[in-house]
């Protein structure tokens, strides 16, 4: 029932809406066909929650999140099978924290990745098997000790990734189909379902929902099927179809790099460099041939190359398997018995953010690269993407559930999109540092640009394609003389100083880096689904400089909560301990209430629970002992009566030394802290409060999730 107060809610306050891109969303969308003529397939009429457009690590976290917040979902994929690329391979703190609460998938992930001392270092050569000119570990032994995270970082092909999603969600009752059938052809909704070779064609938009029509093959025919809905949420990549259909356009920069991507396999070369020089990033220049080697598993030998591409000059037909075989035996210094590539793919490196995350009143939602393209350095791509459908899985549940008004989606944009513009300038910066090791050998990549640039501005129209490159290639070998042995070594005053002063940029930190714990784990929100208390003493996030900084743990409205080993109280014997993360649940949509074990704190998470109650909102209060408190043997249970949902525990510190809870979080335990469903902190207070609680808290409330408070 509450779902269909919802729904009648929602409907209600659909509203013609004009936006800065000049899209008019009224009670309906033109459809614009993507594809050719389709045999149509009348829909039902039964309305889906939720429609997720695009199968990636995105969409696919997005539906387990929703799933286990009894939401329910299905999911369309234009492509017919799940790309085998491996693309994005580094998880970040935050990631693994989310993928931590999801049925222990961190474990996993940890168990299956490869040995951390095989990819903890950035190492940068002349050749693989030639001269290291300098090396960067990216570990420090803080990331492995577990006191500002319960989990560590990962390095994860993007595509052994995707299997363990899809096996998370098959455990839940997802199918996949791949042969245009679904089981929604014989049942009213197309719900636990990923459908591959469906492409999105059209969006439309009226009153009563939103209606997303699709086309597959099946029998040889282009069918159409209409999928009807409440929310549509296109996690469909960077060339996002959603975000076109709905005319939203891009900001930022374009075009910062084209780049060849070359997946190969040579457990040859694996073994190689884990016996003489382990890493997961090989930054090779040499006079024959510049790129990147990414490690993805050393153990297994698959690693993938990235080098620049220079269309029209340089045409992606040329790099066929044989070609690609030669370019990579340049770069390792020789040949390989056992290479073999398996997939070669040209990609755009963009910085830009889209205009706006929502369309028609919020009904339709951008995720991941579908609302922001970066520079893969640093890895913020994926992980962003992430933690944008954690954010979203209990904004869109709380609205489908009845607890929250629609209003509650709003915040969804506010909250991801400064944080997209944020990981867009620091991946930005990161690209910068990254290029500042060839400009110290003399191969300064604004030349190169400058080269290319000219070339096609100027002898474009008027040369032969062939002469053109011709040129191109001799200019570019003419550059990479600068890496000649005779050269480039200690007894040469010009190479002696390029030398020195790349052996500065890795001494300083200032070459590509990979971890970024401030950022990670430190990012807070101004606005949105919170209320500040008006003392947020970290204030803006600082200017990004590509430079690694340290995390510290905060409690104000918009952070993410700190970590804390904790035990509970009424089983201190068992030794067995769990983080303050684990406190909020991930299968139920419940705010939690962090206060300590006075009497004030107690008379507010009272006043907490009779608000909670008249709101019909979730909510557990967890009651914070120290370590060095003389009532251990006591329990809340007398003084919080009526009210059950509560839970007593006490800290676990590291070492004497160790902060307490309240210390950690800058407050004193006068205080108290409200905590969202997504580990964000909504609201605190940092001493205990004068005017009624009831007043106050049903204000907090009402402003986290958009209520009208004289209307409650």
């Amino acid at each position: 029932m509450g779902f269909l107060r919802l729904t009648t809610r929602f409907c209600g306050l659909y509203r013609t809406r004009t936006r800065n891109n000049g899209l008019l969303c009224n009670y309906h969308i033109q459809r614009r066909l993507l594809s050719g003529y389709c045999e149509k397939i009348d829909g039902e009429d039964s309305l889906l929650p939720v429609l997720i457009v695009g199968a990636g690590p995105v969409g696919l976290v997005l539906s387990i999140l929703l799933t286990k917040l009894g939401v329910k979902c299905a999911v369309v994929e234009k492509s017919n099978a799940f790309s085998r690329h491996p693309q994005a391979h580094f998880i970040n703190n935050r990631s693994m924290e989310v993928f931590r609460k999801i049925n222990g998938l961190a474990n996993e992930i940890l168990r299956y990745q490869p040995p951390v001392d095989l990819w903890r270092k950035f190492i940068y050569c002349t050749s693989l098997a030639g001269p290291v000119l300098g090396s960067v570990d990216h570990m420090q032994p803080k990331d492995f000790d577990r006191i500002v995270s319960p989990v560590s970082v990962a390095h994860f092909s993007q595509y052994k990734l995707m299997r363990l999603l899809i096996k998370q969600l098959e455990d839940i009752g997802f199918h996949v189909r791949s042969d245009g059938l679904m089981n929604s052809d014989v049942c009213k909704l197309p719900e636990q379902e990923i459908l591959l070779g469906h492409e999105c064609t059209s969006i439309s938009a009226s009153k009563d929902g939103v209606t997303v029509t699709t086309c597959s093959t099946r029998e040889g025919k282009n069918v159409a099927k209409d999928f009807h809905c409440s929310f549509v949420v296109g996690t469909d990549g960077a060339g996002s179809t959603v975000r076109k259909l709905m005319g939203i356009g891009m900001n930022g920069e374009k075009d910062l790099q084209k780049l060849i991507s070359v997946h190969f396999m040579s457990q040859e070369l694996g073994q190689y460099l884990i016996n003489q020089r382990p890493g997961m990033l090989f930054f090779v220049f040499n006079t024959k041939a510049i790129g990147v080697i990414v490690a993805h598993d050393l153990m297994q030998g698959e690693f993938v190359l990235q080098v620049p591409f220079y269309p029209p000059q340089q045409k992606f037909e040329d790099f066929g398997s044989g070609m690609c075989e030669k370019l990579i035996f340049k770069l390792v210094g020789r040949e390989l018995a056992d290479i073999n590539v398996l997939d070669v793919k040209p990609w755009v490196m963009h910085a830009e953010v889209a205009e706006t995350f929502l369309a028609c009143n919020s009904r339709i939602i951008l995720a991941g690269d579908a609302a922001h393209r970066f520079p893969p350095a640093g890895g913020f791509g994926m992980n962003t993407g992430i933690q944008d459908a954690h954010n979203l899985a209990w904004k869109l549940a709380s609205v489908l559930k009845g607890i929250a008004p629609p209003s509650i989606v709003s915040t969804y944009e506010m909250e991801r999109r400064q944080i997209a513009l944020f990981n867009t300038a620091l991946s930005v910066e990161n690209f910068k540092a990254a290029m500042a090791v060839p400009a110290a050998l003399g191969l300064d990549p604004k030349v190169a640009n400058s080269v290319y640039h000219t070339i096609n501005d100027t002898f474009g129209s008027i040369l032969p394609s062939d002469l053109q490159r011709a040129i191109l290639d001799g200019i570019f070998s003419i550059g990479r003389m600068q890496l000649s042995d005779s050269l480039l070594n200690e007894n040469n005053p010009l190479g002696s100083s390029r030398l020195s002063k790349l052996k500065q940029i890795f001494e300083e930190g200032k070459s590509l880096q990979l971890q970024f714990p401030a950022e990670d784990l430190g990012f807070r929100y101004s606005k949105g689904a919170l209320m500040s208390d008006g003392d947020g003493s970290s204030g803006a996030q600082e200017t990004p400089t590509g430079r690694r900084r340290d995390y510290v743990p905060s409690s104000d409205p918009g952070s993410r909560l700190p970590h804390m080993n904790i035990q509970l109280l009424s089983n201190l014997s068992s030794k067995d301990a769990f983080s303050t993360l684990d406190l909020v649940s991930v299968d139920n949509i419940e705010f939690l209430l962090i206060i300590a074990p006075i009497t004030g704190s107690y008379q507010l998470a009272q006043a907490a629970f009779k608000v909670a109650e008249e709101l019909k909102l979730p909510l557990k209060v967890c009651v914070m002992w120290q370590k060095n408190t003389t009532d251990e043997t006591c329990s809340s249970e007398t003084v919080l009566q009526p009210w059950k949902n509560f839970i007593d525990v006490i800290e676990v510190k590291n070492s004497p030394t160790s902060p307490s809870w309240w210390d950690l979080c800058r407050m004193t335990n006068r205080g108290a802290i409200l905590v969202r469903p997504d580990e964000h902190i909504a609201w605190r207070t940092k001493s205990e409060i004068k005017n009624d609680p009831l007043v106050v808290l049903k204000k907090v409330f009402c402003a986290v999730l958009g209520l009208e408070s004289s209307n409650r």
